[in-house]
């Protein structure tokens, strides 16, 4: 009997991890535009399901702030900073103590760049978010991203 006990809490205690690890309340999707002669803009954008929200990358104190890394590219020129683009929200969050900037539903983040030559090539990088709703947040997360650019 204390086999048969044992197992079901083994099996439940993994199925339950596992269960948690599937929680991901973000989707990111990354494509680019030409919005000139060797320009183009990079989106990096999220969509965030309902009761969620995506720090901004001036989140306030407290929470990881969401945040991109680029490769090193000499095909490429990054101009300015990656812009946010989408609803920002300002609240006191009492887990923080702390007043808050967030995005919920969607976010595109845009970083423009000029394109060296007429050769294609790849932005690639990584972002860095977290994501909280009214109950817990989740640990920040890393994500790869890679951006092909046809240089047309």
């Amino acid at each position: 009997m204390s086999k048969y006990i044992s197992l079901t809490v083994l099996l439940s205690t993994l199925f339950l991890m596992g269960f948690a690890q599937l929680e991901n309340p973000v989707s990111w999707s990354f494509t680019s535009k030409k919005i000139g002669p060797k320009k183009y803009e990079i989106h990096l954008t999220a969509v965030i399901q309902d009761k969620w929200h995506l720090y901004a990358q001036q989140a306030g104190e407290g929470p990881e702030p969401t945040s991109f890394e680029f490769a090193k590219n000499p095909l490429l020129k990054f101009e300015g900073k990656v812009v946010e683009v989408g609803k920002l929200e300002t609240a006191f969050d009492p887990n923080f103590n702390s007043t808050l900037r967030f995005y919920t539903k969607k976010v595109d983040f845009v970083q423009k760049v000029t394109i060296k030559t007429s050769a294609a090539t790849t932005v690639k990088g990584t972002l860095n978010f977290m994501v909280c709703n009214d109950r817990k947040c989740l640990p920040p997360k890393e994500i790869p991203f890679s951006v092909p650019i046809t240089g047309k």
